[in-house]
């Protein structure tokens, strides 16, 4: 186990290094690769599904509900609509740099807010493997570097999708781990990541009660 940790710290050191960077990217270069994102989970539909084919029979050894299974399913259909999504987000406008709530003081000073990118991102998220996408999506977007660490029953589809957002970010001239992936889903790690405050600067659960 104590490896295993070793490895998160380790990837979370290097999305700490590479988020200081991420700050200071184009708007076009986080375009970019959102449409890279999009674009690939269409032309990798194959690998992705078939990663998701193999959660499904593992879910469904597991007596999982219905319900479940159907959170948990991907199908050509729901990757054009995940894709759909990414391009909407690459359409909204740059956050970076946004200044608002301007104001003058008395003594002529003028003060306001800027938006500015967190830092690094921790994301825990169960079985719905969108998520993957959509996180990433939005911390492209805002500037910042993430750590994905999703539930067991979607670990295979998570990998696919997490290399598909790995490979269209580096195509578009984002740093290399920039986007982090836990592939091991023992619970401690979740444990462990909320220890982490000297590298991670905001934890995401997502879902789950």
């Amino acid at each position: 186990m104590k490896s295993v940790i070793n490895e998160l710290e380790e990837k979370g050191r290097t999305a700490k290094a590479i988020s200081r960077h991420m700050a200071y990217l184009s708007t076009e270069v986080k375009n970019k690769a959102l449409t890279n994102i999009a674009n690939d989970l269409i032309t990798k539909r194959d690998e992705i599904l078939a990663a998701n084919q193999i959660d499904q029979q593992e879910a469904e050894k597991a007596d999982m509900t219905a319900a479940m299974l159907d959170r948990l399913l991907l199908t050509s259909e729901r990757l054009e609509s995940i894709a759909q999504d990414v391009l909407a987000v690459a359409a909204l406008p740059d956050p970076v740099g946004e200044v608002f709530d301007m104001r003058t003081l008395p003594n002529g000073l003028l003060i306001g807010r800027k938006r500015v990118p967190l830092g690094v991102i921790g994301a825990i998220y169960e079985s719905r493997p969108n998520v993957t996408i959509d996180i990433s999506s939005l911390c492209l977007k805002s500037g910042n570097a993430l750590i994905l660490r999703g539930g067991k029953e979607a670990v295979n589809s998570n990998s696919a999708l997490a290399k598909v957002v790995q490979g269209a970010a580096a195509r578009a001239g984002i740093p290399n781990g920039a986007v982090q992936f836990i592939e091991n889903t023992n619970r401690v790690l979740v444990a462990h990541m909320l220890t982490m405050s000297d590298i991670i600067d905001l934890i995401i659960p997502r879902g789950g009660a």
